[in-house]
């Protein structure tokens, strides 16, 4: 068996771990829109070693976000309350999506939250 498909299984198999004490935390629920359908984990940094910090629940809609360039306004409204979360996953994947969207809302959100400076100066 290949090396690298060992380390995904493992790597994977981690994340699936977590997976009840993030739910759990998310109360069930889209942890960027609130949503209830189809929620799966997401990792934010998947590069990284999976923790609950790197991980959020998110539903079938916010998931699609992640990999739109240019996104609908309209359907980046529900995000803006995960910009005030403590979690990494949570609060700085939601500015990474929202700062696709160039409406002036999205700045100053943006601007307001508590995510990390640095990481506010690379999306502005």
């Amino acid at each position: 068996m290949a090396k690298g498909a060992q380390q995904n299984r493992e790597h994977l198999a981690a994340v699936q771990l977590l997976g009840k004490t993030v739910s759990k935390r998310a109360g069930f629920r889209c942890e960027w829109c609130e949503g209830d359908q189809e929620l799966r984990l997401w990792e934010y940094q998947p590069d990284q070693e999976p923790t609950e910090e790197n991980l959020a629940l998110l539903c079938q809609s916010c998931r699609e976000l992640v990999g739109v360039k240019n996104p609908d306004p309209r359907r980046l409204r529900s995000l803006r309350n995960a910009l005030w979360s403590q979690v990494p996953a949570i609060a700085e994947g939601a500015a990474v999506v929202l700062a696709r969207c160039k409406e002036p809302w999205v700045r100053e959100a943006i601007e307001e939250s508590f995510i990390d400076q640095g990481l506010k100066d690379r999306l502005l």
